[in-house]
């Protein structure tokens, strides 16, 4: 496969501050995670080539992977310039927390303002956290459905589905950027 095959993606992940989104990134990229808590300060961009499946064989996608700041002081200062270009976002909520999933609202609403349609992949984050768990996978399922995502139980502690959040979101961008 040629350089010029290469398929160049801006992803944005979105989700409150302490979701895990920053962990989530730590996890497929460098495959470590660390539970002390650091907020992000401004965006942070790291960048992984993924392959996927694709209708017209195999692709190969340079990932861009924007890491933003959750607190909500700071959403309106960041918004434009975060989400302007994204060809895809991967929303992030708390299985602990609620209100995490009702965020998500919002963030998806900020992101397609700026962004348009792009495809979202859901993340229910702390999937490791079992009997802390308040958000049902439903719910989470449902609110993908409405975005015509896909939802899936993630834990960046331990790897689980982490991987495939990315190539799902991977799969689904070849696919409109070639339509």
């Amino acid at each position: 496969m040629a350089e010029d095959d290469l398929m160049k993606v801006k992803v944005c992940f979105i989700g409150d501050a302490g979701v895990g989104k920053t962990s989530l990134i730590k996890r497929f990229v460098l495959d470590v995670f660390d539970d002390r808590y650091i907020a992000t300060i401004g965006t942070k961009v790291t960048k992984k080539i993924v392959e996927v499946d694709g209708s017209s064989g195999q692709a190969k996608v340079m990932m861009l992977v924007w890491d933003i700041m959750g607190q909500k002081g700071f959403r309106e200062l960041l918004r434009e310039a975060y989400f302007f270009g994204a060809h895809g976002a991967i929303a992030v909520c708390d299985l602990t927390n609620k209100e995490s999933l009702e965020e998500l609202r919002y963030w998806i609403k900020a992101l397609t303002d700026v962004a348009g349609d792009v495809p979202i992949v859901f993340a229910g984050n702390k999937a490791d956290l079992e009997n802390e768990r308040v958000i049902k996978e439903q719910d989470l399922q449902d609110l993908a459905s409405k975005y015509k995502g896909k939802a899936f139980l993630t834990s960046a502690k331990t790897g689980k589905d982490v991987e495939q959040i990315f190539k799902e979101l991977a799969a689904a961008m070849a696919q409109k950027m070639k339509t």
